[in-house]
């Protein structure tokens, strides 16, 4: 499963990294999201090790949704060395997701 990221882990979590790091921001209530979920928690299982894969729930932690501008859900968001260094907006096949990973490994 994908580690739960809220606005009061975020930057020791995601910021401070030495890996790279994926951000799903998401919200129960949205249809899209449902599809990505699984999709993030497969990343989580097959980069554990080599990279942080992470949700945030943008309904109950705003503070860093709003600071990176994410204004559609589902936004995924790929830091590293704590920059963006990605950004997917909407639903998009695991491919892409994996593409940017390994091109930081």
């Amino acid at each position: 499963m994908a580690l739960e990221i809220t606005d009061a882990n975020f930057e020791e979590t995601v910021l401070k990294s030495d890996k790279p790091v994926v951000v799903d921001f998401w919200a129960a209530w949205c249809g899209p999201c449902r599809m990505v979920g699984p999709i993030i928690d497969e990343l989580s299982t097959e980069y554990e090790g080599k990279a942080v894969v992470g949700k945030v729930d943008v309904d109950a932690n705003q503070e860093f949704a709003a600071k990176y501008g994410v204004r559609n859900i589902p936004t995924v968001l790929v830091f590293q060395n704590g920059e963006v260094v990605g950004r997917q907006v909407g639903v998009a096949p695991k491919t892409a997701y994996s593409e940017a990973l390994d091109a930081l490994l």
